[in-house]
């Protein structure tokens, strides 16, 4: 494998970093139930990993329309990682969709 086209600050697996692009090229190609199931999967065996986090947020955001689990999956990131400016932006983006009674 090349390595990750980006800094890898997360000191994420090779395995990893494989995943994460492959569940970036399946959302490009519209695959987006694939892409899911691999992103959770991913979250399942690392819950607090900041870029599954932030995928999955930009995926329920964009690709399904659910804002509320972008939200959600946002909040997470930032949680763990409060510094997060994108999850930031992205959360304060997908929120304004949300109505409150």
């Amino acid at each position: 494998m090349a390595g990750p086209r980006w800094k890898n600050i997360y000191n994420l697996s090779d395995e990893q970093v494989e995943k994460i692009d492959s569940a970036e090229r399946l959302m490009e190609m519209m695959q987006i139930n694939e892409a899911e199931e691999m992103l959770k999967e991913m979250l399942g065996e690392s819950p607090d990993c900041v870029p599954v986090l932030n995928i999955l947020g930009h995926l329920y955001g964009r690709y399904i329309s659910d804002f509320e689990s972008a939200v959600e999956y946002y909040e997470r990131a930032i949680t763990v990682e409060p510094d997060n400016a994108w999850a930031r932006d992205e959360r304060r983006r997908y929120k304004r969709y949300l109505t409150y009674d």
